[in-house]
């Protein structure tokens, strides 16, 4: 079964192969989602501007009689069976069934009940560990499907902030809350400008007229909590703490403009974390300059800050890669491509672009023969449109 063939009719047939006939089987979708600009400042304070994308999560859910728990997924290994009545803690033998088990430990310590036990089953076609925010979607789309199954009521955001507080605590990595945020609460044919400080958002029109985003995945996972991910993120506080010891108020580095860092960044000796802070402070500056951009319609302004963006997070912030730098590289040099720029975490994973609709099929074949080239092996490449945040079938 190829990943792209999931639909919601097939995961319900297979839900019925692997767990009986029966009523009250729910079907929920869970967006991948692209970050247009805003890269590694969510979790300095900054503002992001993702859109959600036409590439979804599945989630098949039907209330048992007993107080058992069954986990299946159509293409990763294993089937995993807990009580609801267990305490849940990480053990790295669950894989997959520790993002579930944390949203549930997560709702227990909120003081929901759930009167009996579940099974469940995934389906995505989403491409794992590439950056477009598989896990953030495993999180979510579970939640929202637990959320209605059994009338908790949540909220859209309180869906958003559940999925973080799972993954710092029980899954370990300090992710930011972007994934999450634009997961739940997404709007389709809009970008969504997070406030990461504040946790509110605004809808940005996103009309991209005759150009589509192309998703460039260069094959190469990563696991965050195996990443140099949490060591960047305290470099970004070590390079805080340098400026307000020498008493700037800085509540976090995002609100430090360009001209204040001309100001204030000769403090921070170490050329590392300079870099580091330095990224963040001209990433907010494209994010605004980014929005700006779309609303006036200049998709040539966009694609320019797409591209300084990755020479940031390149020479700054040293998340790309070869792959990654490959990849932007060579889409550069396509005819119809006005900008791209690797998105996610880095260290692998996927970069985006924006290409016209008549070149998108020779963009494809020329960008990916260059990469097979260069790299060794080929990526995978699709074009994609914005979509709608967690809901119902």
């Amino acid at each position: 079964m190829e990943k792209t063939s999931i639909t919601p009719k097939l995961l319900k047939e297979n839900f019925i192969k692997i767990y009986g006939f029966g009523d009250g089987v729910r079907i929920f979708k869970s967006p991948a989602r692209i970050n247009i600009i805003g890269e590694h400042i969510d979790y300095n304070g900054g503002k992001v501007l993702p859109t959600a994308i036409d590439r979804f999560l599945y989630c098949a859910i039907r209330k048992r009689p007993d107080t058992k728990i069954v986990y299946s997924d159509l293409f990763f290994p294993g089937t995993y069976s807990f009580d609801i009545n267990d305490d849940f803690i990480f053990d790295s033998a669950n894989d997959y069934a520790n993002f579930l088990n944390g949203i549930i430990s997560c709702m227990k310590k909120s003081g929901f009940e759930f009167p009996c036990g579940f099974d469940v089953l995934i389906g995505s076609n989403i491409p794992s560990a590439g950056g477009i925010s598989s896990s953030s979607a495993l999180e979510c789309g579970f939640a929202w499907a637990v959320n209605e199954t059994f009338g908790f009521n949540i909220s859209r955001k309180k869906i958003a902030l559940m999925g973080q507080k799972s993954e710092h605590e029980f899954i370990n990595v300090n992710c930011g809350i972007m994934d999450q945020y634009i997961i739940a609460t997404a709007k389709k044919n809009t970008a969504e400008l997070i406030d990461c400080a504040k946790i509110e958002h605004e809808y940005v029109p996103l009309k991209l007229g005759d150009y589509r985003f192309i998703v460039m995945n260069s094959k190469k996972q990563r696991k965050l909590s195996d990443s140099k991910y949490n060591e960047r993120r305290a470099q970004c506080e070590e390079g805080l703490t340098i400026l307000q010891d020498a008493g700037y108020d800085f509540p976090n580095l995002c609100a430090i403009t360009p001209e204040l860092f001309d100001e204030a960044g000769p403090l921070i000796k170490d050329d590392e974390i300079y870099r580091r802070v330095r990224h963040c402070v001209t990433e907010m500056d494209r994010v605004l300059k980014a929005v700006d951009a779309l609303k006036a319609n200049n998709l040539a302004e966009l694609g320019t800050l797409l591209y300084a963006s990755h020479a940031s997070l390149r020479d700054d912030y040293e998340v790309t890669g070869i792959e990654l730098d490959t990849l932007v590289d060579e889409a550069s040099k396509q005819h119809g491509c006005i900008g791209a720029r690797m998105t996610g975490a880095g260290f692998g994973g996927c970069a985006i672009a924006i290409v016209h609709k008549d070149s998108i099929d020779s963009f494809i074949k020329n960008t990916g023969d260059a990469y097979k080239r260069v790299i060794g092996y080929e990526g995978d490449f699709f074009a994609c449109s914005s979509g709608d945040g967690v809901s119902e079938i």
